[in-house]
């Protein structure tokens, strides 16, 4: 047995089980209840393959007594370093169901030496992963590498999913559909057989029990790392279920929903759509879709009812149905959009085909415990982050006083607690400890404000504060409100260093394809939007492209860096009021 020290109490378990939000339920045990109840109803579907709860089921059964046989222990971790494909939900369901930890937050951007780091720091026991996948894979090899790891019991190599036209296209190099996992999952069409023993399950069958406790760890996730070394966030089955059901509760999501998860499951919000589609029966169609095929036909196609993804991914979706002419997509109603503010464009776009944008709040150590409702105005969907969900319930804080609250309507630092906060950082009691006030609330790092209804305004990170002259200016206003202009794909306030008043506030854009605007007409823009001249930006910088992360937010931390090191040269501009008249 693995010892992890939680913040789990019996106060905690008492609390949440006497309110109805943790219940006895593993994710595994719903899935298997699902498969008992409805085996023949589908449970994930790929560009390859379909499988049905009794398939899912049986395929996380037969990993569970191959990681068993492996010597794999209650409590140790196994580490997931995949595309989006089914094996990774295998594998979570596999963990929760002998009580592993699963670790799938190993990214596609992530590099072998940070897979390799991140091993380390979780001792994992056991690694699942896929070839050529990775930021370096055409230098290193990861399977190269993990027999240095003392502490690693076992390695699952998968390869590629790799249709025919798409090895044609290749000029015949790599491999054809071969999973490795032909023993748990149908094959995929035109697929070889398994590339190497290594790659099935070859463990004695070990019986084992499935875990009947919960509140034991089951989910360990890395922050993004943006601004400083990766925390790894601990969740139990309770903690990632108490979010999953409401947030399907209140938006009708069941056993005849399809959801599509267009962000990674590697990330939180793919991984949170994951967990809510096989809490509730549902089905998880998994994003593989090639480079330049048509996302309207594959929602088409698979009779999305709900999408989960960034706001790009909208954009993209609603410029393709312009495109063709569409005033609604199937059984498509709903769409999680989350990462960043959508722009107000897109909303009323989604809105007028039909399409119900739900706009959110949420960490990977609080999950997504904020949204707007089905029936929510498009200003509340475009202007705030919804209401906290039953279970959860957020405070605002003092800015300069994360002990103080803040008056009504003053912006602060943002504070929650509630059944799905995270159980504290992995191996890190000083990061745990700092993360909470003297009350106990989880400070965010986040500044907003809320109203009388308790809908959440973001203002910003209390780390991005621009302060000019003593001034406090908060970035996410501002690009905000430059992404309402029809011009602005992307935007980013970012500081500049200023001898006299310490920083002023660069505006980089990023235009949609064919446009572009002068500076000024973008300030007069902010100014009729309502931004205060105090508040106006100082410099200004078009740039081909803002950079991303995975889930969809900007990396302010490179363009600050392009600047200081001379890479973009930032105009200086003025806003006068006089602009507005002219």
């Amino acid at each position: 047995m693995s010892f992890i020290l939680t913040l789990l109490t019996d106060e905690l378990i008492k609390k949440y089980y006497s309110a109805g939000f943790w219940r006895d339920d593993t994710i595994y045990s719903l899935v298997r209840g699902h498969a008992e109840r409805t085996p023949a109803s589908f449970a994930l579907r790929d560009r390859f393959r379909r499988i049905t709860y009794r398939e899912l089921a049986a395929a996380a059964d037969a990993l569970a007594a191959d990681l068993a046989s492996r010597g794999i222990a209650p409590g140790q971790r196994v580490s997931v370093w995949l595309p989006s494909r089914m094996e990774g939900v295998i594998a979570l369901l596999a963990c929760s169901r002998n009580g592993y930890v699963c670790c799938p937050s190993l990214h596609r951007d992530h590099t072998v030496a940070e897979v390799i780091a991140l091993l380390q720091r979780t001792r994992s026991a056991a690694f699942i992963g896929q070839e050529g996948f990775g930021a370096d894979a055409q230098r290193r090899d990861i399977f190269a590498e993990l027999s240095s790891l003392a502490f690693m019991r076992h390695v699952y190599r998968l390869a590629p999913l790799i249709s025919s036209p798409e090895r044609e296209a290749r000029g015949g190099e790599g491999r054809r559909a071969a999973p490795g996992w032909a023993a748990l999952l149908p094959p995929t069409p035109d697929s070889s057989p398994p590339l190497r023993s290594a790659s099935r399950w070859e463990g004695k069958n070990v019986d084992v029990a499935p875990k009947q406790d919960p509140n034991q760890i089951v989910y360990l996730a890395f922050t993004s790392g943006t601004t400083g070394k990766p925390k790894g966030v601990m969740h139990s089955d309770n903690t990632l279920l108490a979010n999953a059901c409401q947030l399907a509760q209140d938006w009708s999501i069941g056993t005849d929903s399809v959801v599509y998860s267009l962000s990674p499951l590697s990330h939180n919000l793919g991984f949170g759509a994951q967990v809510m589609a096989l809490a509730v029966g549902g089905e998880l169609v998994v994003n593989d879709l090639p480079k330049g095929a048509s996302l309207v036909d594959r929602i088409l196609e698979t009779g999305t009812s709900f999408l989960v993804g960034v706001p790009a991914h909208a954009s993209d979706l609603l410029s393709e149905m312009r495109t063709r002419g569409l005033n609604g997509l199937g059984r498509l109603k709903g769409f999680r959009i989350s990462g960043a503010a959508a722009p107000r464009a897109v909303v009323a776009g989604l809105l007028e085909r039909g399409i119900i944008p739900q706009s959110g709040y949420g960490m990977t150590e609080t999950c997504s415990h904020q949204y707007t409702l089905p029936n929510d105005d498009a200003t509340r969907i475009v202007e705030t982050s919804g209401r906290a969900c039953p279970g959860y319930e957020l405070r605002v804080f003092k800015a300069d006083d994360r002990d103080t609250p803040a008056p009504a309507g003053e912006i602060g630092q943002i504070g929650g607690r509630g059944a799905s906060l995270m159980l504290g950082y992995f191996d890190d009691q000083a990061a745990t400890e700092d993360a909470f006030n003297k009350d106990g609330w989880f400070m965010t790092g986040d500044l907003g404000s809320l109203d009388a209804d308790g809908y959440l305004r973001i203002t910003g990170r209390l780390k991005d504060i621009i302060i000019r002259g003593g001034h406090n200016i908060h970035p996410a206003r501002i690009e905000a409100l430059a992404m309402r202009h029809a011009a602005v794909a992307r935007a980013a306030a970012v500081p500049i260093a200023d001898a006299r008043l310490g920083e002023k506030v660069c505006l980089a854009v990023m235009f949609h394809s064919g446009k572009q605007v002068a500076p000024a007409e973008l300030l007069a823009h902010l100014d009729a939007a309502g931004l205060s001249r105090y508040d106006m930006p100082e410099y200004f910088v078009s740039l081909d492209e803002i950079p991303l992360t995975p889930n969809g937010k900007i990396r302010k931390r490179d363009i600050v860096d392009w600047i200081a090191k001379g890479r973009v040269s930032p105009e200086p501009v003025r806003w006068q009021a006089k602009q507005a008249t002219a």
